[in-house]
């Protein structure tokens, strides 16, 4: 199996491509120059970092630049490095379970995000830590959903709690909490309907199952976790933004880093929320779940396919 690097590597593939495909002649040239600066300008916006976190790496390359005409083009990767690791300090944060009896985390995000595969990694994560399990089938719209979290529980052999198609989902919630306490389950992981950020009404059914679970314990849910699509760039940051207005978000899982994904959105999204990112996810299997790290996101984008281009 490959090392977590080498993951975030493949994952961050496309955005390391964006960035330095236009630039492989700016890493192997002598010294930079203003023209090299709007080419590399250009590339960070095509790897959907944004505008505030372009401008601000952009400013200290010219900063560098001003001072000494003579610096290398490969010098800009190491730049590149220093800010997105100061924006991104405190994104890589442990997740901490156990606080409560049982600890309720609410898996949140659109349609196609990858919520339920999501929820059933998760749950085998937790099982490998040693604790005790509970899914509760809260997407109760569509009926794919329910029997893929079904075949995911079967496969993972843990207990779910469900209903029919169409059934209130916040009764789900209510009776899983209820379940998870009698079987004295340490973690409740609840797999919600896909929903548009944009649809109010679809938000509301959102902070109804909160209000259903706060009748049996008033922190309830204790995390809510966003799950976004890696592949959707700054869109991303759209839906983020609309859902912690809405339900305050905990935390963030970036899905689909498969190596066709547009990695940058995620540096906007900590950088105007400041949400832990707790996981990515690099494929469909259980393991491919695997927990986010700053080092290692930054190098795959920068220093290794700079070095890489520097030597060819």
């Amino acid at each position: 199996m490959p090392g977590l690097l080498e993951r975030f590597r493949h994952g961050l593939d496309r955005t390391s491509r964006t960035l330095f495909g236009k630039l492989g002649s700016i890493i192997r040239s002598p010294k930079l120059s203003a023209a090299s600066i709007e080419q590399f300008e250009e590339a960070l916006f095509s790897a959907d970092f944004g505008v505030e976190t372009t401008v601000e790496i952009i400013d200290e390359v010219q900063a560098v630049y001003k001072r000494d005409k003579t610096v290398r083009g490969s010098d800009i990767a190491a730049i590149g490095i220093d800010v997105l690791r100061r924006i991104l300090d405190g994104a890589e944060q442990t997740v901490s379970v156990g606080t409560h009896s049982p600890e309720v985390i609410c898996i949140i995000g659109v349609n196609g995000s990858g919520k339920t595969t999501t929820t059933a990694k998760l749950a085998h994560r937790f099982q490998q830590a040693g604790h005790t399990v509970l899914i509760g089938a809260c997407d109760t719209f569509r009926a794919a959903a329910n029997e893929q979290i079904k075949t995911w529980a079967e496969r993972l052999d843990v207990p779910l709690v469900s209903s029919h198609i169409g059934a209130d989902a916040a009764a789900v919630a209510f009776d899983c909490y209820a379940a998870a306490k009698k079987r004295n389950r340490e973690i409740v992981l609840l797999d919600t309907a896909g929903r548009l950020h944009t649809k109010s009404n679809l938000m509301e059914e959102l902070s109804k199952l909160r209000r259903v679970l706060q009748k049996q314990d008033p922190g309830a849910p204790h995390h809510s976790w966003l799950v976004v699509d890696g592949s959707l760039g700054s869109n991303s940051i759209d839906q983020a933004r609309a859902f912690h207005a809405a339900f305050g978000l905990t935390g963030l899982i970036v899905t689909k880093l498969d190596g066709t994904s547009r990695g940058g959105a995620l540096v906007g999204i900590y950088r105007e929320l400041k949400i832990p990112i707790y996981f990515v996810g690099f494929g469909e299997a259980v393991e491919d779940l695997q927990p986010f790290s700053i080092e290692n996101y930054v190098r795959a984008l920068f220093e290794d396919r700079g070095l890489e281009n520097e030597e060819d």
